[in-house]
């Protein structure tokens, strides 16, 4: 993997990659419930941060162990999602498209052009059983290597039936 310099370029590299392994905001059990850490690549960035989509559109947010309370709805027939979340004293709503999801993983890209503007495009999430701890390059290194041993795994598979295919249509 290139050696990049902030998170959303590895993302920009990892993603097209990875994409057809994810799922799709409806399904719902990959991500409600579950508890989410949010990785940034800010070296200011210290606090540790858990996001929790629950049922009914209730998002919970514990910031160092202080709990504050947000919404969240799927926009109808979409891969996105809105967030209610609190945001200096007051509650922000922000659209996010999905960017990628799997049960480790939880990626969300900004609408709009945010680098344009200045920010971060993608709003990252791990599961806090895995990322717990690792830095957020240690994140994309391993987010990078799950990819790899799943592609090795299907070219894997690819070639054992192309040698059962072979053997067969030698018998």
């Amino acid at each position: 993997m290139p050696i990049l310099d902030s998170m959303d370029e590895y993302l920009d590299f990892i993603l097209p990659t990875i994409k057809p392994w994810g799922e799709d905001l409806y399904e719902m059990h990959f991500y409600v419930g579950r508890t989410w850490l949010e990785i940034r690549d800010n070296e200011d960035f210290h606090e540790s941060v858990l996001h929790i989509l629950k049922d009914e559109g209730e998002y919970m947010v514990s910031v160092d162990g202080n709990v504050y309370q947000g919404a969240w709805t799927i926009v109808d027939q979409t891969n996105k999602l809105i967030l209610e979340r609190p945001v200096g004293g007051a509650h922000q709503q922000e659209l996010f498209e999905l960017a990628f999801m799997n049960k480790d993983f939880f990626i969300l890209r900004k609408h709009g052009d945010q680098k344009r503007k200045g920010f971060k495009k993608y709003f990252v999430l791990g599961a806090e059983n895995l990322v717990k701890g690792l830095e957020w390059r240690d994140v994309m290194e391993l987010m990078f290597h799950r990819y790899r041993s799943n592609t090795m795994v299907m070219y894997f598979a690819i070639f054992v039936v192309l040698i059962i295919i072979v053997l067969l249509a030698l018998m």
